[in-house]
């Protein structure tokens, strides 16, 4: 169910729990935890139909992305990039209408971002905040944020625990 977690943003919910599944329909609001959470690792998986995009925000400030990217090449605002800042060292989707998943940790600001079992990003600190950010105070802990106001997206077993 949505225990635990909130919308952010204007406009309409388009999120719903169904058969265990986190899904936002179409683009409305994003949907953020209640908790805050500092030095922590994150597993979460994820489905997109194709052309869709969304993110996942960690503490609220740095978006991995989650979209539909076409080609065989890593890009910056592709999926699994810190967008804007953090490019992936390969393209490891899965495409469209396939279930994936990220295993992300993240400590300080220093981040290693697992997709599909091979690592993509390794130990890499994050420069700053990507746009979206709910503030810019890197230091204090913060949500998971999931965008909503792209498209269609389904998001599952989202487990997150203490970072040692």
């Amino acid at each position: 169910d949505l225990m635990g977690w909130k919308t952010l943003g204007e406009g309409e919910s388009q999120w719903e729990v169904v058969g265990g599944v986190l899904r936002n329909k179409k683009g409305g609001t994003d949907l953020v935890t209640e908790r805050s959470f500092g030095d922590f690792k994150l597993r979460v998986e994820f489905r997109y139909p194709k052309g869709s995009n969304s993110g996942v925000y960690l503490r609220g400030r740095y978006e991995v992305q989650v979209e539909d990217t076409p080609g065989t090449e890593p890009k910056i605002d592709g999926i699994g990039a810190i967008y804007g800042h953090i490019m992936p060292n390969e393209l490891a989707a899965l495409g469209p209408d396939a279930w994936q998943a990220f295993d992300i940790t993240l400590v300080g600001r220093r981040l290693t971002v697992v997709l599909n079992g091979k690592t993509i990003i390794s130990q890499q600190e994050i420069p700053g905040i990507t746009g979206g950010a709910i503030d810019s105070n890197e230091g204090a802990p913060g949500p998971i944020f999931l965008q909503g106001d792209h498209g269609p997206v389904e998001y599952r077993n989202i487990v997150i625990t203490p970072a040692k």
